[in-house]
């Protein structure tokens, strides 16, 4: 069915999580909202390590088995020397299979009476004394224009309706990781760990994972600075010198690359009929480059201030609008702010430094390990840690 031009109470352009999270709570409470994915499959190509918490995600779904691709346990760190410090969760996380999981939420805002549009590539605003009331774009080889009160940036951290609105959505290279991940199969990985590397020999101003999938598979990848990707040597090398020496005999089924945003949440959420969620918001964890679960959490934000504003009658300026930010940041923004300053600072300590951390965790018996307690020795390297760690801990 071709896109024709009508009015709609919402656009959401990017089929993701953050995207479809909006799609479907707003089209539960009686707005109509048309999804516009520019790529053929919603959930394809998979993005991201696809890791989250059992907690996180139940605060939108009951976690269904046909989403999960392995259940955690564990967290295992590795530092430089290859000492290895193992914590048990409080709570489980998931590897979950992105195309199963996105495609889910899609059909659940469907459901909901949302439009789902594949292939439909947007490439620009409709925008009428100085508000954004619309998009323009190509779906299956035809132009549309459509028109909405409110379009909802959901296109990732390239975000271009965020730049075609005015909204400063600019990432500095020190906040935009380079990040590359190839799910290997044919190797041996405990099934029930998330396992982290942190080295400057592996993954300079970031770290790598393995995250396990089943079926002897897992996704390796990792993340480095884009400082040290500009001085010449590529995520992509730093990858294939980990693998070689690791899992020399494992075979690629997929690579994917990108950037991923470690940085503040943007400070301008909201235009006059925009509105911007997920990584186009930045909302990224900025310490784990978790991106998931804050989206989702974005997108269900927005659309409650979107349903107030349109079901109330208000016009959708973002005066009206910035309820969205003022609740982003009373729920979430203020931990967020935290973990970028312990990014800015952990990211900086050399590999010394990591190896003094690691030992002294694991001088404490594993099942009296805890985040709190790594974070408790980061700080006697870096003392102005100490405020954030304790907000972060204690909810201040």
């Amino acid at each position: 069915m071709s896109l024709k031009n009508r009015q709609y109470d919402c656009i959401v352009v990017g089929g993701g999580p953050a995207g479809t999270t909006f799609a479907d709570i707003a089209s539960q409470n009686g707005l109509s909202v048309i999804v516009l994915e520019k790529d053929r499959e919603i959930g394809v190509p998979v993005r991201c390590g696809e890791a989250v918490s059992d907690k996180g995600l139940r605060i939108f779904h009951d976690v269904e088995k046909e989403w999960i691709n392995a259940t955690i346990t564990k967290i295992r760190l590795v530092a430089p020397n290859e000492n290895i410090i193992d914590f048990k969760l409080k709570e489980s996380g998931y590897i979950l299979d992105r195309k199963i999981f996105d495609s889910a939420l899609a059909k659940k805002a469907a459901d909901n009476g949302a439009i789902i549009k594949t292939k439909a590539y947007v490439d620009g605003l409709i925008i009428e004394d100085d508000e954004v009331v619309g998009v323009t774009g190509i779906h299956l080889g035809e132009p549309f224009k459509l028109k909405a009160k409110i379009i909802i940036g959901a296109d990732g951290v390239e975000s271009r309706v965020g730049r075609w609105a005015g909204l400063p959505t600019h990432v500095k290279l020190k906040d935009m990781e380079s990040a590359i991940q190839e799910t290997v199969t044919g190797i041996n990985v405990e099934s029930h760990v998330f396992e982290f590397h942190l080295s400057r020999k592996w993954a300079p101003g970031g770290y790598l994972w393995v995250f396990p999938k089943g079926n002897d598979s897992a996704n390796i990848g990792l993340a480095i600075s884009g400082i040290y990707a500009k001085e010449g040597k590529s995520a992509y090398k730093y990858l294939q010198e980990f693998l070689k020496r690791k899992y020399p005999n494992g075979s690629t089924n997929t690579i994917v690359a990108g950037g991923v945003p470690v940085a503040k949440t943007v400070k301008k959420m909201v235009g006059d009929g925009v509105m911007l969620v997920g990584d186009a918001a930045h909302t990224v964890n900025p310490m784990t480059g978790g991106g998931i679960i804050p989206g989702m959490r974005s997108g269900l934000l927005a659309a409650e201030t979107a349903i107030s504003v349109i079901k109330s009658g208000q016009k959708t300026l973002k005066n009206n609008l910035k309820n969205y930010e003022k609740q982003w940041h009373k729920i979430g923004g203020k931990n967020h702010e935290r973990f970028y300053r312990i990014k800015e600072a952990i990211f900086r300590f050399d590999d010394k430094d990591l190896i003094h951390i690691a030992d002294g965790i694991s001088a404490v018996p594993e099942e009296k390990r805890s985040l709190l307690k790594l974070f408790s020795i980061a700080v006697s390297k870096k003392p102005s840690l100490l405020f954030d760690v304790a907000r972060l801990f204690t909810g201040i």
